[in-house]
């Protein structure tokens, strides 16, 4: 079975960032940003790292410049891309600040990967056999349509990759429609009824479905405890509209 682990902070110049310690051992230093230590105002407030939700962009470019040295990279070695809750998943070499991909992979270790998140999942998968490593961005539409295996199948062997599964929303804080819901109803546990039409949707239980499914081994499959309800500490799309956004960062330690 995935196992839970509870992320504990750690300061990196003025961010506060949550390191991602299963995977320093496979040669990766990951963190998770939460919404604090930027210059964004408002329902930004503070260190929304979207470029799409009408915060004032020279504030975006300034905390993208203070989450790429808590990475150690200079500010354009960190590639975010533009995130459209497909299944395209790139090579980060050939990412540009205009590309749309829900996935980033690479072997390089002078980049630093983000993904972008407000409640969806955000996946690390690190390959214990080689230098590769991507980041996911999971939404419902992305589970749909197979972001996860897109990304799995870049890699030689997926009995070797492991992964973790960042703060998102909770099935009890998630509730959808039957549009969305029949996209899930095959798999146990993925849904719980929730009066008349409504279900409850466990983003995180899909998204381990469909990794085991794929080859990863269940021990080597890690969940965050920290989800984004409420929006206090992680920002949260259902909590509060406009809201900015957190990211799962990584980086191949050299």
């Amino acid at each position: 079975m995935p196992f839970d682990v509870t992320l504990d902070a750690e300061i990196r110049g003025e961010l506060t960032v949550y390191p991602v310690k299963s995977v320093v051992e496979l040669g990766v230093d990951a963190f998770v940003t939460d919404r604090f230590g930027g210059v964004s105002v408002g329902p930004y407030n503070s260190l929304n790292l979207g470029d799409h939700v009408n915060d004032r962009a020279s504030d975006v470019n300034e905390n993208r410049r203070r989450v790429a040295k808590a990475a150690n990279v200079d500010r354009a070695h960190l590639v975010i891309v533009r995130q459209v809750h497909g299944a395209t998943v790139l090579e980060a070499s050939n990412a540009m600040a205009e590309s749309e991909s829900d996935g980033l992979v690479t072997e390089r270790d002078d980049l630093a990967l983000a993904m972008l998140v407000a409640d969806c999942v955000p996946i690390l998968l690190v390959d214990a056999a080689s230098s590769r490593f991507a980041l996911v961005h999971a939404g419902w539409r992305g589970l749909a349509e197979g972001v996860i295996k897109q990304s799995l199948d870049l890699f030689i062997d997926t009995s070797t990759v492991h992964a973790f599964l960042g703060p998102s929303i909770s099935a009890e804080s998630y509730q959808v429609g039957p549009e969305v819901a029949r996209h899930f109803m095959d798999i146990d546990g993925a849904l719980l009824a929730d009066g008349d039409d409504r279900s409850r949707l466990d983003l995180r239980h899909v998204a381990s479905h469909q990794l085991i499914n794929a080859g990863v081994p269940d021990e080597f499959i890690v969940h965050s405890r920290q989800v984004t309800d409420g929006g206090e500490v992680f920002f949260s799309d259902r909590a509060q509209r406009p809201c900015g956004r957190f990211a799962l960062v990584a980086r191949r330690a050299s």
